[in-house]
């Protein structure tokens, strides 16, 4: 079944069984990227939650609904109650509780949802007619020797986190708006936009400062010049490098190394692992987060779509992003605003 959270009988028994889940599964995480639109699928055994499966509804064109990730938020999918049963056994579980979530998801006409790579059985999903593309990201597993963490770095990342030492000290005393301002230094140069607003960007950051959950790196030279910043936030699951950039005419002091670095120095104190949160479709961005050692995880973008929904996310993206026709999108906009009041 699905449940609304706001109706849920008892949320802390929720929160209880997402204890242990990465931070996009929480219920004020998902509030805080998209209010008043996410909800859960429920599966359970008994009186106990077995299995839930976080979901974002939104309108799309033509008064379509779609199932999707929420901004800034990597992974989703289904998360399931831990089993010491032997592995056929974990199978045949997964392979139930999973169908389970398929029905008890709301009707809609596309889904598209990035798993968690800690999912590596999409099985129940190929059967009910879904795709999969795999999408990679790099994970240091276990940060509980640092050494061992620093020696696996490639000689150029310990060179620049070295060099960058000798001119910028790594402080956290800085406001999010300062961060913003930094951030948006790299988009500048590149000549596009933010990827997000300001506005959704302060709405994660006072969420995760009230549940103690993130925590920002700046580094900063003599003249008090920021070269670089890094924001991370936690659960007990794993740290994430969700948002960094700097001064462009600063790159070259090895900075960004650094405060990397410096986050994942300190998430050994509050977590496990430190995932570097990248699709790593771009080769460049590729290249430089495997300098770190991590261990390349894949995962699975799931989709389904109706055939119009399927024609009209083609042309959106391979026509309307690239080219950027704002005539289009209001015709969209107006012609699903006249079919759903003509419904």
């Amino acid at each position: 079944m699905t449940l609304s959270v706001e109706g849920f009988a008892d949320r802390a028994e929720l929160e209880r069984f997402l204890v242990g889940a990465p931070i996009y599964y929480q219920p004020w995480w998902l509030e805080a990227v998209s209010p008043g639109a996410w909800d859960y699928a429920i599966v359970r055994r008994g009186s106990e939650i077995a299995a839930v499966m976080p979901f974002v509804r939104s309108k799309c064109g033509f008064g379509k609904t779609r199932i999707r990730m929420p901004p800034l938020t990597h992974t989703l999918g289904p998360w399931l109650r831990p089993s010491e049963n032997s592995h056929l056994e974990q199978l045949a579980e997964q392979n139930e509780l999973m169908l389970e979530l398929i029905d008890s998801l709301p009707e809609y006409d596309a889904f598209n949802q990035a798993f968690h790579y800690s999912v590596t059985n999409w099985l129940p999903f190929y059967w009910k007619g879904f795709t999969q593309r795999t999408r990679y990201t790099y994970v240091l597993q276990d940060l509980e020797d640092l050494d061992a963490v620093w020696k696996e770095f490639d000689p150029d990342i310990r060179w620049n986190i070295r060099r960058a030492k000798s001119r910028v000290e790594v402080v956290e005393d800085f406001d999010f708006d300062t961060f913003l301002k930094v951030r948006s230094m790299s988009f500048t140069r590149q000549g596009i936009e933010p990827t997000h607003t300001g506005e959704l960007l302060r709405r994660v950051d006072a969420a995760c400062e009230s549940h103690k959950a993130r925590k920002m790196f700046f580094a900063v030279d003599a003249s008090h010049n920021i070269h670089a910043v890094a924001y991370i936030v936690w659960t007990n699951y794993a740290a994430y490098y969700i948002l960094g950039g700097g001064n462009t005419d600063l790159r070259g002091s090895g900075a960004n190394c650094l405060v990397i670095w410096e986050a994942i120095r300190f998430s050994r104190s509050v977590t496990r692992s430190f995932d570097f949160e990248m699709a790593l479709q771009s080769e460049p961005i590729e290249r430089f987060f495997r300098l770190f050692g991590g261990r390349l995880m894949p995962y699975f973008k799931v989709r389904k779509f109706v055939p119009f929904c399927d024609a009209c996310s083609w042309f959106r993206h391979r026509v309307v992003h690239r080219i950027n026709l704002p005539l289009y999108k209001r015709f969209v906009a107006r012609a699903g605003r006249w079919l759903h009041r003509t419904a």
